[in-house]
């Protein structure tokens, strides 16, 4: 059984590995946006809590995320074990989890920090570009359209969304800064909490993580 938490800033990575690992350990990956819609379209009583706070542009409560999670891990597919990707993001939400693993007799294996730079952070969040036509989406760095800021589908010129402008990129991750980064030291102390760099491609960073929770390649 694993339990495992993935913490990073926007756009470290932690979706691809918590992903990749979860197919290979046949656990669920548990990202708390996905959470939140699935509880929103399944219209349970703390989806509907939750939606009320969506839907007025406001953060969800700590509390109604912890017990969001809380119905989540009561789910049979996480008896064998998670990846939890992206929360806690906050003090309270780490307590409230601690809290909650103690009442169904379980702890944490471990917390894996995703290192990255900010330089190679804006690279990633800023190089995205859409098509408002037929919605086709590339990356400048990654997946660069053929024909310059030309849709390679239907040609319309690509336009960068109001998020991935290095204005709001910075925002995010200010924000970032000052709610998730004490979480370290909150697991160091605990002993939980080992640091992978997140700027390899992804096979060697996922090499690295398997070699932290004792499954080397």
């Amino acid at each position: 059984m694993t339990r495992l938490v993935f913490l990073g800033p926007p756009g470290a990575g932690k979706g691809t590995q918590a992903r990749l690992l979860a197919a290979e350990l046949h656990v669920p990956q548990i990202a708390t946006g996905d959470m939140l819609r699935e509880a929103v379209a399944a219209q349970t009583a703390l989806g509907l809590e939750a939606r009320r706070y969506m839907d007025a542009g406001a953060l969800v409560p700590d509390d109604v995320v912890v017990g969001l999670i809380a119905e989540r891990l009561a789910q049979p597919d996480a008896r064998r074990g998670f990846i939890l990707d992206g929360f806690p993001r906050t003090l309270a939400q780490a307590e409230g989890l601690e809290r909650l693993l103690k009442d169904l007799g379980q702890g944490l294996d471990r917390v894996i920090f995703f290192s990255v730079s900010e330089p190679e952070l804006l690279r990633r969040l800023t190089g995205r570009r859409v098509c408002p036509t037929c919605g086709s989406t590339f990356h400048l760095a990654f997946a660069p359209p053929k024909a310059g800021d030309r849709c390679d589908r239907c040609g319309s010129a690509l336009v960068q969304r109001k998020d991935d402008r290095e204005e709001t990129v910075r925002a995010r991750l200010a924000v970032y800064a000052t709610q998730t980064v004490p979480l370290l030291d909150y697991y160091r102390d605990r002993h939980l909490l080992s640091t992978v760099s997140g700027e390899g491609d992804v096979a060697a960073v996922g090499r690295a993580i398997r070699n932290l929770v004792g499954r080397p390649a």
